[in-house]
C-alpha cells in the first residue's frame, strides 16, 4: 500500500543537464517580496522628501538637539554615560540620545541631516512591517496594504516631521526588528534566537517606553497569525511552529514582561524628577477616564477622516460632553462586541483591534503627562493594529465578489491611497516654519491657548532676528490666549514686555506681576522673574531689580538664565549712574573714559562710543578713549 501510494505520486520531468531550470516557487517568491518592499520604501521616501529642507522646530528640538551640549560631543564614551544615566525630559531613552549625537556628529547644526535620519527610520519601518507581515502570512497583498496604510496615512506625519520624536520612529525600528526576530525564534525555539528578541526589545524601551505592551503584543500574535497555542486552532499551513500550552506561552514571556516592568519604574521616577505626571487636583480620575475614552476613539475616527490634525491637542479640561462620551463609548464597545464574536472565522479582527487597544495604554493619559489631551504619535504604533484589520478584512469581502468588483476596489484602493499621500504632503507642508504649524494647530483646534502664545513668541523672535523691539502683530496672538484664558502666564509675560518696550514699566510690572501669580512652570516662572529685574533696572531701582534677579536665580539656576547676566549687569548700571550724576556737575575726559569702559562692561556699545567720543572733545590727547572707540567701531562692523 506504502509503494503504490507513493508510486502515485507524479514525478517531475527529468532535466538534462543542458536544460534551462525554472526558479523555484520560494525564490520567486522571496524576489517579489524583495521588489514589493523596495516599492514601498521608494514610495514612503519620496512622500518624506520635503523634510529633509525643513528646520529644526521650536517645540522640543531646541532642548533635545541644537542647545545640548551633551548631544553636540558627538558619540563616544562620555555621551554614552550621560544618556545611560541621564532621565532628563521624563524619559529614560539612551539610545535615541546616542542616535541624536551621532546626527549632530555627521550634520552638526544642519537640520536636514537630522530630519534625513526619522526619515530614513520611517522607511524602514514601512518595509520592516511589510517583510513581517508577508513572513508569517504568506499574503503579499494583504501585507502590501497594510504597509501602504502605515507609510501614507497623515496621522503619522508628526512621528516623522518632528525631530524630538526621533524617539518614536526609533523604538518603533527596534519593534519591529523584535518581531522579525520572534518569527524565526517561534519557528524553532532556542535560548539564543530568545536572547535577541530580548535584546532588540531591550534597545526598543531603550529609545521610548511605549514599547512596553510588546509581551503581550506577542501573546496575541501566538493566536493568529502564528497559531501556536495548543487547543486553540490548528497549526498554521503558512507558518509552520510548534504548538504549546497557553501557559508555557505565558511564561515564556516572563522575562520579557519583567523588562518591561523595570522600563515602566524608571519612567515613573523620570517623570516624576521632571514635575512631568499632572496633579490628581488638576487632572481628576474621572476627567482622565473620560478622556482616555474619547481620544481612543478619536485616533479611530482620524484614521477614516485625517482632518484637523494638529501638534497639540489641549486638554479638556472640562470634561467631555455627555454625548460625545456616550457616542465613544458606544462604537469602542461595539467594535469589541463585533470582533470577538467572529473572532473564530476572522482571528485578525481581535488580534488588530487589540494591538490598538493594547498599545495605547501606556499614552492614554490614565496617567497623565503634560498638558495634552491626545497626540497623533501616540497613534504611530497602535494604529498598526487597526491597518491590519483593515488590509485583511477588504481581501475577505472580495473573496465572495466576482472579478469586476475585484477590479473596482482595486481602483477605489489605488485613490484612497493617492489621498492620504496628498493630505500626508499638506500635513508635512505645515512643518516647514516654526509659525506655519502653530498658526495651523490654533487654527484646527479650539481655545489652543498654548498655540495662540508660541506662534506669538515665534513672531517676537522673527522681530528680533530682524533689529526690531516687539511685533505688533505678535500682541495679536497673545490677546487671542488671554481671550481664552486671562491667567496665561506666558501671555501676560510677552505682553508685559510690549508694554515695558515702550516705556510703560508700571504697565508692564502689572502684567509680569500678575503672571507669576499663576505661572506653574519653574523656567517660565524664572524668566517673568528676571523680566521684572529688567524693568526695575531700566526704571533705576537697581535694589529692587537685584531682588527679582537673585529670585530668579533661585528658582533656576541653569545658565540659560538670563537673571545670571542681569543681576552682574546692576551693579555695572549702579556705578554709571553714580558717575552720571558726578559728570553732569562736573564733565571731565577721564570720567567719561570711565563712564564709556562700564557701558562696554554692560553691554550698551552705543552709549559707550558716546562717552568715549565725549572724553576725546573734553582731552584730544586721550589716546586710550581713541584706542577704546577705535575698537568698538571696528566690532561693529
Amino acid at each position: 500500500m506504502v509503494v503504490e501510494a507513493q508510486s502515485a505520486v507524479p514525478l517531475p520531468p527529468p532535466q538534462t543537464p543542458n536544460s534551462e531550470a525554472a526558479p523555484s516557487a520560494s525564490a520567486l517568491e522571496l524576489r517579489t517580496r524583495i521588489a514589493l518592499a523596495v516599492v514601498l520604501a521608494i514610495m514612503t521616501f519620496a512622500l518624506y522628501y520635503p523634510v529633509i529642507h525643513h528646520p529644526f522646530s521650536n517645540y522640543d528640538d531646541g532642548e533635545y538637539v541644537v542647545q545640548n551640549d551633551r548631544i553636540h560631543r558627538g558619540v563616544n564614551w562620555t555621551t554614552a554615560r550621560w544618556a545611560l544615566t541621564s532621565i532628563e525630559h521624563a524619559n529614560w531613552h539612551p539610545v535615541t540620545w546616542l542616535s541624536h549625537a551621532l546626527d549632530w556628529q555627521l550634520f552638526g547644526p544642519l537640520a536636514g541631516g537630522h530630519h534625513f535620519t526619522s526619515q530614513l527610520l520611517h522607511v524602514l519601518n514601512v518595509t520592516l512591517l511589510f517583510l513581517f507581515l508577508t513572513g508569517v502570512t504568506r499574503s503579499k497583498a494583504r501585507s502590501l496594504v497594510v504597509a501602504a496604510l502605515f507609510a501614507l496615512h497623515p496621522i503619522n506625519v508628526e512621528s516623522v516631521a518632528w525631530i524630538a520624536e526621533r524617539k518614536n520612529v526609533l523604538c518603533t525600528f527596534f519593534f519591529l526588528l523584535a518581531l522579525l526576530a520572534y518569527a524565526r525564534y517561534a519557528r524553532r525555539p532556542n535560548i539564543r534566537r530568545y536572547l535577541l528578541v530580548a535584546l532588540l526589545f531591550a534597545l526598543g524601551l531603550a529609545s521610548k517606553p511605549m514599547v512596553v505592551t510588546f509581551p503581550f503584543v506577542l501573546l496575541l500574535l501566538d493566536y493568529w497569525p502564528l497559531r501556536r497555542i495548543e487547543g486553540w486552532s490548528q497549526p498554521s499551513a503558512d507558518f509552520p511552529a510548534q504548538q504549546f500550552s497557553a501557559g508555557k506561552l505565558l511564561v515564556e514571556k516572563l522575562p520579557l514582561i519583567a523588562l518591561s516592568a523595570a522600563d515602566s519604574l524608571i519612567t515613573l521616577i523620570a517623570q516624576h524628577k521632571a514635575e512631568a505626571i499632572r496633579t490628581a487636583a488638576k487632572f481628576p480620575l474621572h476627567l482622565r477616564i473620560e478622556n482616555a475614552i474619547f481620544s481612543t476613539a478619536t485616533y479611530l475616527w482620524k484614521v477614516i477622516w485625517p482632518a484637523r490634525l494638529a501638534v497639540l491637542y489641549p486638554y479638556p479640561g472640562g470634561g467631555v460632553a455627555a454625548w460625545r462620551l456616550l457616542t465613544a463609548a458606544v462604537v469602542l464597545i461595539g467594535i469589541s462586541a463585533w470582533a470577538w464574536r467572529l473572532r473564530a472565522r476572522h482571528s485578525y479582527l481581535i488580534v488588530g483591534w487589540l494591538w490598538f487597544l493594547g498599545m495605547l495604554v501606556p499614552v492614554i493619559g490614565l496617567i497623565q503627562v503634560g498638558d495634552q489631551g491626545m497626540a497623533d504619535r501616540y497613534a504611530y504604533l497602535p494604529l498598526v493594529g487597526i491597518f491590519l484589520g483593515v488590509g485583511w478584512g477588504i481581501f475577505d469581502l472580495l473573496e465572495n465578489m466576482g472579478k469586476q468588483w475585484r477590479w473596482i476596489a482595486g481602483v477605489v484602493g489605488a485613490v484612497v491611497l493617492a489621498i492620504l499621500a496628498g493630505l500626508s504632503r499638506r500635513q508635512i507642508g505645515f512643518w516647514q516654519t516654526n509659525f506655519d504649524l502653530w498658526v495651523h494647530t490654533a487654527a484646527v483646534t479650539q481655545n489652543n491657548v498654548s498655540a495662540y502664545d508660541v506662534a506669538g513668541s515665534e513672531l517676537l523672535l522673527r522681530a528680533m532676528n530682524k533689529g526690531l523691539n516687539y511685533s505688533g502683530e505678535a500682541q495679536v496672538y497673545f490677546q487671542k490666549a488671554l481671550e481664552i484664558n486671562p491667567n496665561d502666564s506666558e501671555a501676560l509675560m510677552n505682553t508685559g514686555g510690549d508694554l515695558q518696550a515702550h516705556g510703560k514699566f508700571a504697565e508692564a510690572l502689572q502684567k509680569y506681576k500678575l503672571a507669576l501669580q499663576h505661572v506653574d512652570d519653574n523656567f517660565l516662572k524664572a524668566q517673568i522673574l528676571s523680566d521684572i529685574g529688567s524693568a526695575y533696572e531700566q526704571m533705576g531701582d537697581f535694589a529692587t531689580a537685584r531682588e527679582y534677579y537673585h529670585q530668579g536665580l533661585l528658582v533656576s539656576p541653569s545658565p540659560d538664565n538670563t537673571s545670571f547676566i542681569g543681576y552682574a549687569r546692576t551693579f555695572t548700571d549702579e556705578k554709571i549712574a553714580s558717575l552720571a550724576v558726578t559728570l553732569a556737575k562736573r564733565p571731565t575726559a577721564k570720567g567719561y573714559f570711565q563712564m564709556g569702559r562700564l557701558q562696554d562692561a554692560g553691554g550698551y556699545t552705543s552709549a559707550a562710543k558716546i562717552s568715549y567720543q565725549r572724553a576725546i572733545e573734553l582731552d584730544p590727547s586721550l589716546q586710550a578713549a581713541r584706542v577704546a572707540l577705535d575698537r568698538d567701531s571696528k566690532s561693529k562692523r
